[in-house]
């Protein structure tokens, strides 16, 4: 052999720096729970987010919900709200700063009110420079009048990564002047501009955005309609499933892959209201859809209404469930190194692992064969 043990040691000290990026940029997949929606509803209508699941199962018995799918009800009664976002952006719309203050001091008081979500969070008007300092204001007001850092900041709108640089900076004094540890206050990004996709010099601008965010980014949740209607998209067709938005959430997930960031896709606007047939027309577009998403590896959308609930909680467990046995038996020849008819690697195993526990974390699955730590083991 040629190569000798200082040649090994010349390597290393080529790569440390390398190493070092790898690490801290791409430190792979989390195994905590993901909710499998965000809920966003504007800041002045706020009260009743408590009885989103009573609604939901009313409108599933009025209206003949056509899925039957086990835990669906459990879930609503139980837990229908996953991940809750007060809304101070388009939702909310434009009010005057004494209105805006009343409502972000009345829904902080809403929320130590009661019981709340496992996650929890809202979104601010953009660092766009007619709205900058209205979103400065709604935040640190938040953050005064709630009196717990246990939020994620949803920032919409965004379309470089000097807006987001302003925000860890923002972020980061904010910390400072209320006495919390670093990095404990967290954001998430919204694409929806095609700037915040595609750069003008032609790079992935989504890309360096995750990187501006110095670890405070934990996700990219895609909007539908802006973006659609920014990439000159009509009305009439803008939609989830347009090559628009697949083209978006496409660069959006080879961005985030292994870096620990996770992916929302968008909402759906044909809601479930009004007659028995419009109900039914519309549950049929949302479970394609919320179907279609999971299919694309995109585990989390959002949701804009009660009666979309039932459609979300039945395609994800549906996905789950059903995909539970061929995932164990796959997994189990893995481990055991049994010959079939498909060659599996580390890879894949991990793969079908994660999707194990995905179904855990969210309660589609109660039993995967495996234990927790079995399958923790993989990633």
């Amino acid at each position: 052999m040629l190569l000798t043990g200082a040649d090994y040691d010349e390597v290393d000290g080529l790569l440390t720096a390398h190493d070092a990026f790898l690490a801290a940029r791409y430190p792979g997949e989390s195994a905590d729970r993901q909710p499998v929606h965000t809920v966003y509803i504007p800041a002045d209508r706020l009260d009743g987010f408590r009885e989103w699941g009573a609604e939901a199962l009313r409108v599933m018995e009025l209206h003949d919900f056509p899925w039957s799918v086990p835990g669906v009800r459990d879930k609503l009664a139980g837990e229908p709200i996953e991940d809750l976002r007060v809304d101070f952006e388009d939702g909310y719309g434009v009010r005057d700063d004494d209105q805006e203050d009343a409502a972000v001091r009345k829904a902080a008081t809403i929320l130590r009110a009661g019981d709340r979500p496992p996650f929890l969070g809202l979104r601010i008007k953009s660092l766009e420079a007619a709205t900058r300092r209205r979103a400065l204001r709604t935040l640190d007001l938040f953050l005064s009048s709630y009196q717990d850092a246990d939020f994620v900041v949803t920032l919409p709108k965004v379309s470089g990564t000097d807006q987001v640089t302003a925000m860890v900076t923002l972020l980061a004094r904010l910390e400072q002047g209320y006495g919390l540890a670093a990095g404990t206050l967290r954001f998430e990004i919204q694409v929806e501009l095609p700037a915040a996709v595609l750069a003008a010099d032609g790079s992935a601008t989504v890309a360096r955005l995750i990187t501006a965010a110095g670890g405070r980014c934990t996700g990219l949740h895609y909007g539908t309609y802006d973006y659609s209607a920014a990439a000159g998209v009509a009305a009439a067709y803008q939609a989830m499933d347009h090559p628009v938005a697949d083209h978006a959430k496409a660069v959006m997930q080879v961005a985030a892959a292994q870096t620990g960031v996770r992916l929302s896709d968008g909402s759906t606007n044909i809601l479930p209201v009004g007659s028995r047939e419009e109900v039914q027309s519309a549950w049929e577009v949302h479970h394609r859809l919320v179907g279609r998403s999971l299919e694309r590896g995109f585990y989390q959308g959002w949701d804009l209404h009660p009666a979309q609930l039932p459609t979300r909680f039945a395609a994800t467990y549906a996905f789950f469930r059903e995909g539970r046995e061929a995932a164990v038996t796959r997994l189990r020849r893995y481990v055991d190194r049994q010959e079939s008819g498909i060659a599996d690697e580390p890879a894949t195993a991990r793969a079908l692992a994660t999707y194990l526990l995905r179904g855990l974390n969210c309660g589609a699955l109660t039993d995967a064969t495996f234990s927790r730590d079995e399958l923790l083991a993989f990633l």
